[in-house]
């Protein structure tokens, strides 16, 4: 029977694009397939897809073009993202002057390492290997940047139990993020890193190469 998805994969892969795109692979050997199947194990997902990888977004064009689009609500593939604008970068008012509201507040961003596929395609080798650079770069900093590294192989009762009242360490991702095969390996190739005074925190390989907060 057909199914009442409303995902916007649903929506946008007719059988042209399909067949378009059934046979093309990036450098890394994605495929259609790796896009695609989290959407199409899920029914319930709001949007469908993932890109295993950054070429993915041009090999697979056709449907990822549309989808961005539809999602945000209008930004065509000729688009472009506006000019940076963070304000005056030298003074950053305080928004709680009285203490009444704000109890903390955080940035965060995600980055990925070049010369590797997002995590739906990693091998565990490639886990290993990205935890081991990212391990050995942040251990190396200093000042008030200074920290540990913390890997989820092999971690401690007491170092876990450490991050989750630091409220710092994350968990296994959801059934979308399974099913797109960002997962597997699991801990393979994770860690946390925090410096010395709990103000910076690192990611590694949670849904993002790096998340860092």
């Amino acid at each position: 029977a057909e199914s009442d998805s409303k995902s916007l994969l649903k929506k946008h892969l007719t059988k042209e694009v399909f067949d378009q795109l059934k046979t093309r692979k990036t450098s890394f050997g994605s495929t259609l397939l790796d896009v695609i199947q989290s959407g199409l194990e899920n029914h319930d997902s709001g949007v469908g897809i993932y890109a295993p990888d950054a070429e993915a977004y041009t090999v697979f064009a056709e449907i990822f073009d549309p989808i961005i689009d539809d999602y945000h609500g209008g930004f065509k593939k000729t688009d472009k993202h506006p000019p940076k604008d963070f304000g005056d970068v030298d003074y950053f008012g305080n928004l709680d002057p009285t203490g009444e509201k704000l109890v903390s507040t955080r940035v965060r961003c995600g980055r990925s390492l070049n010369g590797y596929p997002f995590n739906p395609c990693l091998t565990e080798a490639q886990y290993k290997e990205m935890e081991e650079k990212v391990s050995s770069t942040l251990s190396g900093l200093s000042g008030e940047l200074k920290g540990t590294f913390y890997p989820l192989t092999g971690m401690s009762k007491e170092v876990q139990q450490k991050l989750i009242d630091d409220h710092f360490l994350f968990k296994e991702g959801d059934r979308f993020l399974q099913t797109a095969n960002a997962c597997r390996f699991w801990p393979t190739g994770r860690g946390i890193f925090h410096n010395d005074d709990k103000t910076f925190l690192v990611w590694c390989n949670e849904e993002d190469h790096l998340r860092i907060i």
